[in-house]
This record gives structure tokens, C-alpha cells and sequence, in this order.
């Protein structure tokens, strides 16, 4: 007796297997990090990031108008401080002329309908390479997030459609969102860095802007007492639940392949856009792996992001955004 149902039928080739495809990948679907750094003509590969690189403003132009005509609609910014300008209280991120504003006002003049999301955080101007200000060999919490609010009215000045702050300290979700709007800068998102563990991913994204904890006595040596320990499940249910209810409009987890079990945790629990960050180490094995000749580039780069969009993300910021982008033709 043969089987009614034979579910061969629907994979027997790429048109059938294409009609009924239940996950679909589109530039849409893309936030673009860029790094951006001082001086002009810069276009720097980072090392530990094979075909990614650090731009100068006007380099960062010429790179937003090309995502544009890829139909990349969406960039996260980040900036590359001169260690000059690094202190403890994060004092150069309040700059009106500082590189982030200045970025953020070069992909609007290149490119005015360009969603523009900034980073939020203290550890690209830091001294110490932390995301908040230290005293007494800890990372203080409120003094931290009333800078973390300055910067985010700052960033809404420059032009900025979304604050994206990637902290995870407490209560800073409440404090930029009242910031924004006695500002008058109503309209300017929060993407919430919501749940976002303590990873061994970031390696590279610390190379790229020299932002690494600095192994300085009496300093934490990484950034455990305020990133989720990856160990959680539960918490990062509360802490993006909490984000949301002080006026988050994106939550974002952060790392991504490693974290899909979360992605899928919140997803089930919220109603609001996910955002899934592929990190840095994750973009450098597999390029490391491709490199070598152990993995087949293009085909787990596409697996991978549909990995991240089918567990529930509604876009995803990836290095490979470029890549895949052309790869669909």
C-alpha cells in the first residue's frame, strides 16, 4: 500500500520548492553596520574581518548610496574614537561635532531616506573600554545612563531616525525615551539592545574600534556585571519585556546563531519588531572556515540568515547584508 501523501512531492525541484518556501530573504530584511572613522580616503579592511572595513565620511557616502541601489534601506552606525578624545565619562559622545553626529549627517546628505540607527554607548570614547563610566572599580549605573540620554538627544539632533543602546544598563530604555521627548524629538525610535549576552563573539567587533576592556588594575576585565550571562534563558524574557514597557519600539538579541532559542523565547512572548545581531566572531569563522576551503561561503552564509530569520527576527544586522543582497540577484 502506498502512501497517500507523499511529502517528496514538494521538494522535487526549485520552482515547487521555491512556491512553498516558508521563510523568504529580502534586502528588506537587512540593517548594515558600518564603521566609520576620521580623516578622508580611509578605507580600511579590519583584520580580523576579511572584506569589511572602517570608512571616512566621505567613503561613507559613496557606501550608502551603493546599499541604496541594492535596495538596503537600513545602516547601524559605529565610530572609531581617537584615543585623544577617550576619557571616563564618555565626554566626546556629547559633541555636537563629534564623528558620530558628523556620520550621521553624512549618510542623510548622501542619502536623505536612508533609516539611520546609531550606536548608544560609552565604550568607543572610553578610556577604559566599558560601556558606562567606572568608579571604584565598578561600572555605575545611573550616572551612566543620564550621559547615555545625552547622547541619544544628540544623536536625534544630528538627524538620527533610531537610538540603538547596546549598554544594558538599567533603566536607560525609561530615561532616553523621556530625554527624546522632552527634547521634542518625538518621533526618534529606540531599537533596545534587550537582550544581549556577555559573548566570546565580539572579538573582532572590539578590533574594529579599539574598544576593548583595557587590562587596567582596580578595572573589570570584561563587561559580565551588566551583558547577560549566556548561561540565562528567563531573563532576557524580563529584560526585553521591561525594555519594552519603558518605550522601546525594536528589541534586539544579541549574539545570533548562538542565541536562536531566545530569539524564539521572545518572539512567542512580544509583539514587537526583533531585531537579531550576527556578530562579529560569526562573520569571521565562517569567512576563516571559507578561507581554508572547509565550508562552502555562500551556501551557510544563506543558511545561517535564514536560520536567524526563521526563529523569529523581522531583520537582521549582519556583515554579510552585501553579500547575501547580491546573491539574490
Amino acid at each position: 500500500m502506498y502512501p497517500l501523501r507523499r511529502n517528496r512531492r514538494l521538494r522535487a525541484n526549485e520552482s515547487i520548492r521555491h512556491l512553498v518556501r516558508e521563510t523568504i530573504l529580502t534586502p528588506s530584511d537587512f540593517l548594515v553596520p558600518l564603521f566609520v572613522v576620521e580623516g578622508k580616503g580611509v578605507r580600511e579592511e579590519i583584520t580580523s574581518m576579511p572584506d569589511y572595513y572602517r570608512l571616512s565620511l566621505d567613503h561613507l557616502e559613496k557606501e550608502v548610496k551603493e546599499l541604496w541601489g541594492m535596495g538596503l534601506c537600513a545602516v547601524l552606525l559605529f565610530v572609531k574614537v581617537p584615543d585623544p578624545l577617550k576619557d571616563n565619562k564618555g565626554t566626546e559622545a556629547l559633541n555636537p561635532d563629534g564623528l558620530m553626529q558628523r556620520a550621521i549627517k553624512a549618510v542623510k546628505n548622501a542619502c536623505p531616506d536612508m533609516l539611520v540607527m546609531t550606536d548608544v554607548a560609552l565604550d568607543p570614547y572610553s578610556s577604559f573600554g566599558h560601556d558606562g563610566i567606572v568608579k571604584d572599580g565598578q561600572i555605575v549605573n545611573d550616572d551612566t545612563v543620564d550621559v547615555l540620554a545625552e547622547m541619544s538627544v544628540s544623536h536625534a539632533a544630528a538627524g538620527a531616525n533610531f537610538v540603538a543602546p547596546s549598554d544594558m544598563m538599567d533603566g536607560r530604555i525609561l530615561s532616553i525615551r523621556e530625554a527624546l521627548e522632552d527634547e521634542g524629538h518625538v518621533n526618534t525610535g529606540i531599537m533596545s539592545y534587550s537582550a544581549k549576552y556577555a559573548s566570546a563573539f565580539y572579538g573582532p567587533f572590539r578590533d574594529a574600534l579599539d574598544s576593548a576592556p583595557a587590562a587596567i588594575k582596580d578595572v573589570p576585565k570584561d563587561k559580565k556585571t551588566y551583558q547577560m550571562d549566556s548561561a540565562n534563558r528567563f531573563e532576557a524574557i524580563s529584560e526585553t519585556q521591561q525594555d519594552i514597557d519603558e518605550g522601546a519600539d525594536i528589541v534586539m538579541i544579541k549574539p545570533g546563531l548562538a542565541y536562536l532559542d531566545i530569539v524564539r523565547e521572545i518572539r512567542n512572548e512580544v509583539d514587537v519588531p526583533i531585531a537579531v545581531y550576527q556578530v562579529s566572531g560569526e562573520y569571521a569563522m565562517l569567512k576563516a572556515a571559507a578561507e581554508k576551503g572547509w565550508l562552502d561561503h555562500d551556501a551557510v552564509m544563506m543558511e545561517q540568515l535564514i536560520s536567524i530569520k526563521r526563529a523569529g527576527a523581522n531583520f537582521i544586522a549582519s556583515y554579510f547584508a552585501k553579500d547575501a543582497v547580491k546573491l539574490m540577484g
